[in-house]
């Protein structure tokens, strides 16, 4: 009954930016913190970003920070991540996350000339 479908993925250039979405479904949203997670072929799946219930409190990785944003709106079930001034090294596959356990289908973003 959960659904976590992500979007918004894509090809950019280093330096580019991109706005990724979850639409969230099957849960009270607005009860639950959000994530997102990133995993680069042969390696880790890796915290990148989390947000609080309300929206109000955020962390990042250190790899991040400065960069992205993640954001919510509870209105719509969905919660964003905006990525700027983006490097080789984020290119993974991005994936939405609530409760640890439950996963999106995860969206390609790449970052390359």
């Amino acid at each position: 009954q959960v659904q976590l479908v992500e979007s918004g993925g894509g090809l950019v250039q280093p330096g580019g930016s991109l706005r990724l979405s979850c639409a969230a479904s099957g849960f009270t949203f607005s009860m639950y913190d959000m994530s997102w997670y990133r995993q680069a072929p042969g390696k880790e799946r890796e915290l990148v970003a989390a947000i609080t219930s309300s929206g109000g409190g955020t962390n990042y990785a250190d790899s991040v920070k400065g960069r992205f944003t993640i954001s919510r709106d509870n209105a719509k079930n969905t919660v964003y991540l905006q990525m700027n001034i983006l490097k080789p090294e984020d290119t993974a596959v991005y994936y939405c996350n609530w409760r640890v356990r439950y996963w999106g289908q995860g969206t390609q973003v790449t970052v390359s000339s």
